[in-house]
């Protein structure tokens, strides 16, 4: 029998009417019998999202204070769905649990995941499906990191016998008992995991847009749909500032090959965007995917003579960033330089005792740093097919008058990585869009 898992995001399960045009998604296909869903969304751009009232809670419980008011909001966003669709549902007693729990241990985890956990049952009750929690079924090591084997040991034999269900996203529980949740986004990896355990042929994640977008929609006007995209491609866009889908949610699918599939809960005939582990056969001359970017940026470029004689001098370099817990983002080697890429943010409250480390260990001829920087990337899985396309997108960001500061290109296929300013982001993903476009290589 065919299965397939569905996630719906917080903007689909914002209030009662978006609670029925998921059954009605669901309805249109018996396949989609396992559903994952999010927290309530914003109904409106001045809304809050009820994970975030959730926050303010704990972060009041923790201080001390009443957080009585925001957790009577939380009530009345799950009570007015809940009487908009006419389900008979206790949402006193569930607020009532939660507010006794964070008075007597403000947990962070637990307060952050309880948008998830009322959301599923009340959508279990609405679709008369099986609620599972997920703290029951979904690991974590004691270290917080999501634990594979055990997850895939024990949410199978939960959804065994099952003929559909309904799961809260996001969270899961230590071995301990204790609620752990995913990074900001993370229902898109419990949807992937509970399609890979339930051995699904398709995980669709519906939210509120079409798909994937070849570039932000926000700098780019009438940005096009991608219809088909590889798991690697989705990963690098992901990591540079795609945000439609979280940048874990390939892993779990990944060894099995299930497919992804972006839709919008607001437009269900659109076919979205495909994620997949090859590219079909028909994209194969279709070079570029998209283009995205980071803002907020610092390069730290250590210069020394005859550096690349020397064993192990990138190898310090790095040591000393890993010991002060500050992650790289790129690293660029010349024949006498070495240029590491890291977030500022990141960067800035350890930016004297990293540069004092690195003069006294290393002793460079030259350490310089640049602040407000931005990388952009264009992706094409297949790219090796046109070999001028580098080329034609370097000179459109010149011609725009874009001055690079960094370029890193992956081999074979096309995977360009351009620094320049903060101050000429948007103007840069722009020529470099419309140079695509002008090339009919977009897919």
């Amino acid at each position: 029998m065919r299965t397939v898992t569905v996630k719906f995001g917080g903007s689909s399960l914002a209030d009662a009417e978006q609670f029925r045009k998921v059954k009605s998604i669901l309805s249109a296909d018996p396949a989609r019998c396992f559903v994952v869903v999010s927290a309530p969304g914003k109904r409106f751009k001045e809304d809050i999202k009820v994970t975030d009232l959730l926050i303010a809670c704990w972060d009041k419980a923790r201080a001390g204070e009443s957080f009585d008011a925001e957790l009577k909001t939380v009530e009345a966003r799950f009570s007015d769905i809940a009487e908009g669709l006419n389900v008979p549902f206790d949402i006193s007693t569930e607020i009532s649990v939660m507010r006794t729990a964070l008075l007597a241990m403000p947990y962070r985890d637990y307060a952050l995941s309880r948008g998830e956990y009322i959301c599923a049952k009340l959508m279990s009750a609405y679709l008369s499906l099986p609620f599972v929690d997920p703290a029951r079924t979904i690991r974590f090591t004691p270290d917080g990191a999501w634990d594979e084997e055990a997850t895939l040991h024990s949410l199978p034999k939960a959804l065994e016998g099952l003929s559909g269900a309904v799961i809260a996203g996001f969270y899961g529980s230590r071995p301990d008992g204790s609620i752990q949740t995913f990074s900001r986004g993370g229902s898109d990896v419990t949807g992937a995991i509970v399609a890979r355990a339930t051995n699904s042929e398709l995980y669709e994640n519906w939210t509120d847009v079409s798909g994937l977008l070849a570039a932000d929609p926000r700098v780019v006007e009438a940005a096009e749909t991608v219809d088909a995209i590889s798991y690697r491609e989705l990963r690098i866009l992901s990591y540079m500032g795609a945000s439609v889908l979280h940048t874990d949610a390939v892993k779990p699918l990944r060894a099995c090959g299930i497919p992804i599939n972006i839709r919008n809960t607001n437009r269900p005939d659109d076919p979205g965007t495909l994620i997949v582990p090859h590219l079909p056969e028909e994209h194969d001359r279709r070079s570029v995917t998209g283009v995205a970017g980071r803002k907020g940026l610092s390069v730290v470029q250590v210069e020394k003579t005859m550096v690349s004689d020397g064993a192990g001098f990138t190898a310090v370099l790095l040591d000393i960033f890993k010991a002060h817990r500050v992650p790289f983002e790129q690293c660029l080697t010349g024949i006498d330089t070495i240029s590491i890429v890291i977030r500022s943010d990141l960067f800035a409250p350890k930016r004297e005792v990293i540069l004092e480390a690195i003069r006294r260990t290393l002793r460079p001829d030259t350490l310089q740093v640049r602040d407000r920087l931005s990388m952009i990337t264009v992706v094409g899985e297949n790219a090796s097919d046109d070999d001028n396309m580098t080329v034609r997108l370097l000179l459109a960001a010149a011609e725009e008058g874009v001055s690079i500061s960094t370029i890193n290109q992956g081999a074979g296929r096309l995977n360009l990585i351009l620094g320049v300013n903060e101050c000429d982001y948007e103007r840069t993903i722009c020529a470099l869009y419309r140079e695509i476009k002008k090339s009919g290589k977009t897919r």
